[in-house]
């Protein structure tokens, strides 16, 4: 059913591997054409999991060229700690050279990710029990700041701990995915972007906002990392309050589309027809509510609702937002948003956008489902 989707977006890909050399796409800027950076973006794994997505699925060994050497930079960007202070170290990783282990079992790929996850752990706050995500230790804006993107760099610490058999990786993880739950969950299913922590005492202090609408509303990319972010917690740990998170998060973000089923750039936002769509968030909902329905009872009317979100989500994608091998498109996805509140692409192209569409298709059609956990 799919097919003919994927065979597009991948032809796409490959006249964006002669288009981008050695760069690495981050965002477009209204033209069409993506940006490009040398590897020194937190988006840059985005690109190699794509590369590798394709090259799963084709066998092309053009794909498997540029994945590789794709994932040499990301080996030269952790030798000369480039722009690596940051949480985003699992996107980074889990995506090229985590992937990279996963397809291929290369050993050097296997220990550059272990390396990556150590960097991570350099995040860790132990009188907060959080994972810093922006800044250096005792930023004064940010030094106590969770937010809800992490859920999605967990998995290499998980992956982490079943590659080396040290608990404390995913031990790590499971602190800031229990805080993650308590603080930017709310009780009708909807989340907070972001969560201030008093970095001295570690008492909670206000749930907030860096992209969303306002500090109270409901940023739509935010909800879908804690949809797929929760999805992959359970998967590791199977505790079920993970599970349940997961599928509150993914009901709230259905419950609130708008017609076509793709959404706004923010559930709380005035929708009127120059309010922004961030096609990207759907896309990872999607993937979210994949991961969801593998772990229900075939029977579960719980399951078959978000198979059926995720057909009408898909559907919507396809046939209103994807550009279908666009030779002038540089990206898959019109209409997602970077930073609406901060005037950054705000109705563009976007890498993640890219990757989630690919790697929800190819779980449809292929059952791959992508590189944040090892396959059995």
């Amino acid at each position: 059913m799919w097919t003919q989707v994927i065979e597009q977006a991948l032809n796409t890909t490959r006249a964006n591997i002669r288009r981008f050399g050695d760069h690495f796409p981050h965002v477009s800027n209204g033209d069409g054409k993506y940006g490009l950076n040398p590897n020194d973006d937190w988006t840059d794994g985005f690109w190699t999991g794509i590369l590798w997505l394709g090259y799963e699925y084709s066998g092309d060994p053009e794909f498997h060229e540029a994945a590789v050497k794709s994932v040499a930079s990301f080996k030269s960007r952790m030798d000369n700690h480039i722009v690596l202070d940051h949480h985003d170290i699992g996107f980074l990783y889990s995506l090229s050279s985590k992937a990279q282990w996963i397809v291929e079992k290369d050993k050097q790929a296997r220990a550059l990710t272990i390396q990556a996850a150590d960097t991570l752990m350099k995040r860790w706050r132990e009188n907060i029990r959080i994972l810093q995500a922006w800044g250096p230790k005792d930023d004064p804006q940010n030094g106590g700041r969770i937010i809800i993107d992490c859920l999605l760099n967990l998995p290499l610490l998980y992956w982490a701990t079943e590659q080396t058999g040290n608990p404390r990786y995913a031990e790590v993880a499971r602190i800031h995915a229990d805080q993650s739950l308590r603080f930017l969950v709310r009780g009708d299913g909807s989340s907070y972007h972001t969560f201030y922590f008093d970095q001295e005492t570690g008492d909670a202090i206000r749930g907030g906002t860096h992209q969303g609408y306002r500090d109270g509303s409901t940023w739509t990319r935010g909800q879908a990392w804690g949809i797929y972010g929760f999805a992959l917690a359970y998967r590791y740990f199977r505790d079920p309050e993970y599970l349940a998170a997961a599928k509150r998060l993914a009901e709230y973000f259905i419950k609130h589309l708008p017609e076509d089923n793709v959404a706004y750039w923010d559930f709380d936002v005035p929708q009127n027809p120059t309010s922004p769509r961030d096609s990207s968030a759907s896309a990872i909902a999607v993937c979210g509510m994949l991961e969801i329905a593998d772990h229900l009872d075939q029977a579960d009317p719980a399951r078959a609702k978000l198979l059926e979100a995720v057909q009408l989500a898909m559907k919507s994608l396809t046939e209103n937002y994807f550009t279908a091998g666009s030779e002038t498109e540089e990206g898959f996805l019109r209409h997602g948003s970077y930073s609406v509140r901060g005037g950054a692409s705000p109705d563009d192209f976007v890498i993640w956008g890219d990757y989630y569409f690919l790697e929800a298709l190819m779980r449809l059609e292929k059952g791959l489902p992508g590189y944040w956990y090892e396959r059995t």
